[in-house]
């Protein structure tokens, strides 16, 4: 798989949960970007936000995350984010946002999780902005990144962290490290996804994403086995194989196991 490239694109929005929530509720199948705009523009929803840096919020940072695949992404979210609580929307929207931003998920992958697992109850601006560094020397970025850059980028990264509860919040040079253990109906959310694009169940349980929450193939397994006992999924597996029976066909169906849950 070709490496992608380090992107300055968090500059145009963190985590934005709570903008992303309600351009997803003003959303409407066959909605374009520029007519997501005007409707959001319109609305009366976003008081604190200047027309520009609406649409840019919206071209940059909320359509790269979500409006992907046809907009399939865009209506499994709106069908499903109702049903759930605000941390699983956090931690749902954390995933999508990695996926549109590889230096994010490289970051949590590289940095915060082998803090965590080193005890350590704080991750600073240093750390951030050395990895960023590094990542510019290696050619990682798209282009040459000036130190003004990085540093904003180093910012981008520890901010995002705690939008979606990752890392404490406030404009501070050390962040505490906030437990980050993934929802049991988010990890049903995710395998569904995943298994809504075609991937076996093999590479379900193997795929990336998982290790944004610090889980390998065994912690997966284990995690969708407990999501068993509640009915959306059947998981089987011995050795090197798992099977998983997918009760649910549809996003629809999903939201209804989801609530009966």
């Amino acid at each position: 798989m070709k490496e992608r490239k380090y992107t300055a694109q968090l500059q145009a929005g963190l985590g934005m949960v709570e903008e992303t929530m309600t351009l997803l509720d003003l959303w409407s199948p066959g909605m374009t970007t520029s007519q997501l705009y005007e409707e959001a523009l319109q609305s009366g929803r976003f008081p604190g936000i200047s027309a520009r840096r609406l649409l840019n919020f919206v071209k940059e940072c909320f359509a790269p995350r979500v409006m992907l695949d046809g907009n399939k992404t865009l209506s499994y979210l709106k069908t499903l984010l109702p049903k759930l609580s605000l941390r699983d929307t956090e931690q749902l929207l954390l995933i999508y946002t990695c996926r549109a931003n590889a230096i994010l998920g490289d970051f949590i992958r590289e940095i915060y999780w082998p803090t965590y697992a080193a005890g350590r109850e704080r991750i600073t601006n240093l750390e951030s902005h050395d990895f960023v560094a590094q990542a510019n020397q290696q050619g990682k970025t798209v282009k040459p990144w000036s130190e003004t850059t990085i540093k904003h980028v180093a910012s981008y990264l520890t901010g995002t962290c705690a939008d979606f509860g990752l890392l404490e919040r406030g404009t501070i040079s050390s962040r505490k490290i906030l437990s980050c253990r993934i929802g049991p109906q988010v990890a049903v959310v995710l395998a569904y996804d995943l298994h809504f694009t075609g991937l076996g169940d093999n590479m379900v349980v193997a795929h990336a994403d998982w290790s944004l929450f610090g889980m390998e193939r065994a912690d997966v397994i284990a995690e969708l086995r407990r999501a068993a006992l509640k009915g959306a999924l059947l998981v089987q597996a011995a050795g090197d194989v798992v099977r998983i029976g997918w009760q649910c066909k549809t996003a629809e169906e999903l939201s209804s196991a989801i609530s009966e849950s």
